[in-house]
């Protein structure tokens, strides 16, 4: 056994003693090279996607578009309801999360004002109590008054309000993508 490790030691030095400095050098350069060569490539396989993703909001247009929510005569004046609309950002896969909401008000016989379904803190849905007149989030106590205004609790901002217009007797709420912050963002 001791033998054959010998032998196959003896060829390896054999063998290396058969390439001149040169020829030596050359190889480890070209090792060196190539080496480097599929680091970097895949170095640049796996940064592609992060650095798309990174890029992307810059690039991309945010879409806007005005959606039908009913006719005029189908909201009271002075009440708040619940609406369902397409999100700005659906894809045709999208399935249910295409849909979203916004809680519309008639304040009088022309005027409407639309906040965001989702609370400024985490994103999560807020629901109304008409009775106290406010909007309550149920995941961190979140509060705020019938006009969107921060009353209580972690938010670092009132409701969003989006833009309502009535359209030949259409609301009609212009989307965008849901707006939500956080307490980092605001700091920023």
């Amino acid at each position: 056994m001791k033998k054959r490790h010998m032998k196959n030691k003896d060829s390896i030095n054999h063998n290396e003693e058969n390439l001149t400095p040169e020829e030596s050098n050359d190889r480890r350069a070209f090792l060196t090279k190539l080496s480097i060569g599929l680091g970097g490539f895949g170095a640049f396989v796996v940064a592609l996607p992060i650095l798309g993703a990174l890029f992307a909001p810059l690039i991309q247009k945010v879409n806007h578009v005005w959606r039908p929510l009913g006719k005029v005569r189908d909201f009271a004046i002075g009440e708040t309801t619940l609406v369902h609309f397409e999100n700005a950002e659906s894809l045709k896969w999208s399935g249910l999360t295409a849909k979203t909401g916004a809680w519309l008000r008639r304040i009088d016989a022309a005027n409407f004002e639309a906040f965001a379904l989702n609370c400024a803190h985490l994103g999560c849905p807020v629901s109304w109590v008409p009775d106290s007149e406010l909007f309550l989030c149920p995941c961190h106590g979140g509060v705020y008054y019938r006009d969107g205004s921060v009353a209580s609790g972690p938010p670092p901002q009132a409701l969003s309000k989006y833009p309502v217009r009535v359209n030949q007797g259409v609301v009609e709420i212009k989307t965008e993508p849901i707006p939500i912050s956080t307490f980092i963002a605001k700091a920023n």
